[in-house]
């Protein structure tokens, strides 16, 4: 628990990278002559649908901005709101390929950028830093205006075949993928076809977490490292929600694994 006065809230800069209402991002930063210590792009999670939004990710952007991160919350199409296959991929994507246009206005060092997601967004997150391996015409390829250097993944849905088989929520995978025939896309979409990643993956899992169970992390961590990739579990107390609670062990574990220039 971090203690002092309270800080008021950063407002922050909305930026939008498309013409649909849920393409954008909110950019929050430092205190004027702060020093930046490095740059996280928040993305939330809700299993991929659109009941959840960027709400979540801002009291991750409100703390993180008081330790001199300079945050980058997305925002984007989810399942039930124009989102899916290839949709929601093709935001992220491109969302996070628009944070060089914040940087270029604000002097922004992009030399460490890290991508933080929460669940669904975990997913997301992992998927997105494996961008310059995906074939030419799949979502998101090709080389990445933005690379990212490192991804903290907050409980993950990082093996999307087995979740698949689990169900988890209803089936949200097929829910967020549909054509449940095509091998191809859901191979595409799954962070476990495409270790190694050629930058470092911390999983970070509630011991009591009942929404996505952590064998969701731990698989992808084995995979990983057999891989001969970068990758690590954290296990930390508290259940789903404890890792995005500002004040919890769980999110200061979280913020522990986040790089620093």
């Amino acid at each position: 628990m971090r203690n002092g006065p309270k800080i008021p809230p950063v407002t922050a800069q909305r930026f939008a990278y498309g013409s649909d209402p849920s393409q954008f991002a909110d950019l929050y930063l430092p205190a004027d002559g702060a020093t930046v210590t490095g740059v996280i792009v928040i993305i939330h999670g809700g299993y991929w649908r659109s009941t959840y939004g960027a709400e979540l990710g801002e009291p991750l952007a409100q703390d993180l901005v008081t330790r001199g991160y300079a945050c980058w919350n997305l925002e984007y199409r989810r399942a039930g709101n124009g989102g899916g296959w290839p949709e929601t991929f093709d935001d992220v994507a491109a969302g996070i390929d628009h944070l060089a246009v914040a940087a270029s206005e604000h002097g922004l060092d992009l030399g460490s950028t890290t991508a933080l997601g929460h669940s669904a967004g975990g997913h997301l997150a992992v998927w997105a830093a494996g961008r310059a391996g995906l074939p030419a015409g799949a979502p998101g390829a090709g080389t990445p205006t933005v690379s990212l250097t490192a991804v903290v993944s907050q409980a993950g849905v990082l093996d999307l075949a087995a979740a698949r088989d689990l169900g988890l929520s209803d089936g949200a995978v097929e829910n967020l993928l549909g054509q449940p025939e095509d091998t191809e896309r859901y191979r595409l979409a799954d962070p476990m076809s495409a270790v190694p990643l050629p930058v470092p993956v911390v999983a970070v899992h509630g011991r009591k977490d009942t929404t996505v169970p952590s064998s969701q992390s731990e698989a992808y961590v084995r995979a990983a490292t057999a891989a001969g990739g970068t990758a690590d579990l954290v296990m930390v107390p508290g259940d789903h929600f404890a890792i995005i609670t500002p004040g919890s062990k769980a999110w200061d574990a979280v913020v522990a694994q986040l790089p620093r220039t």
